[in-house]
């Protein structure tokens, strides 16, 4: 039976979803539009086949290019989606990038790196978005960040320093913000749900280890996480907010 559109979580919701050109960023928009929200992409890479799949499925959406490290691009991002939509209900924060490394070998530049595409993309875009969300008094803020924060990984100082930041991000602005009817969480994915470097000759070793620990015998996949993602999107998670929620498989059991 198809869902009448009026009976959608979402309905008339407005989700910005960054780094959604492909992968998980991309479940996340069609999760979302099947819940009855508009979709407003972010990412430096080219979106166009996530459009295709949340037309496909009858959803609203829309494509805004630029580097969401630089604080004009995500202003002007951020001011043609209020100017297209009127407003930002949700704001899903998928950027990334995935790189492994000795420690001894990681150098201050891709140190740098790893912090300004992690971090400095996060703060510009909520930034950004929290004074509309404070408009209408309501506001869902995801990130997503990696179980390696729990698990220790090796090979991932830069990697996992980046991601256990989002963490106290999360913590610090939900007690801000919540009085506004904004919530603020995290989701920590596992190695697997990851984009990854196919000819890494550490991937392998990594997964090795990690794949026979979890407790349900199969890897993660986005669809999986979206459905905590619409989850956490929902007005009936509006009682949720400061916490990091561990999608991985039970790998690691925080």
């Amino acid at each position: 039976m198809q869902i009448n559109k009026y009976e959608r979580g979402l309905h008339d919701k407005v989700a910005v979803v960054t780094g959604a050109a492909l992968g998980n960023g991309r479940a996340f928009c069609e999760r979302l539009a099947e819940e009855g929200a508009h979709i407003a992409i972010a990412d430096i890479a080219d979106a166009s086949e996530t459009v295709a799949a949340v037309k496909a499925i009858g959803g609203r959406v829309s494509f805004h290019q630029g580097d969401l490290t630089d604080p004009d691009e995500v202003q002007r991002i951020t001011d043609d989606i209020v100017k297209e939509y009127g407003r930002i209900d949700i704001l899903v924060h998928n950027v990334g990038v995935y790189e492994e490394e000795p420690f001894e070998l990681l150098t201050f530049a891709q140190w740098k790196r790893m912090i300004t595409i992690s971090l400095d993309s996060l703060f510009l875009t909520v930034h950004a978005a929290v004074p509309v969300m404070k408009q209408n008094s309501f506001g869902r803020i995801i990130m997503l960040s990696s179980d390696t924060v729990w698990l220790g990984t090796p090979y991932l100082t830069h990697y996992a320093t980046a991601k256990m930041g989002m963490i106290g991000f999360t913590r610090s602005l939900a007690a801000e913000v919540g009085k506004y009817g904004i919530t603020v969480n995290t989701i920590t994915v596992g190695l697997t749900a990851t984009q990854k470097p196919d000819n890494s000759p550490l991937s392998g070793s990594i997964l090795q280890h990690i794949l026979p620990a979890q407790s349900v015998q199969r890897s993660d996949e986005p669809h999986d996480i979206a459905n905590v993602v619409a989850f956490l999107a929902l007005p009936a998670s509006g009682i949720i907010t400061g916490q990091s929620i561990n999608v991985d498989g039970g790998v690691a059991r925080h």
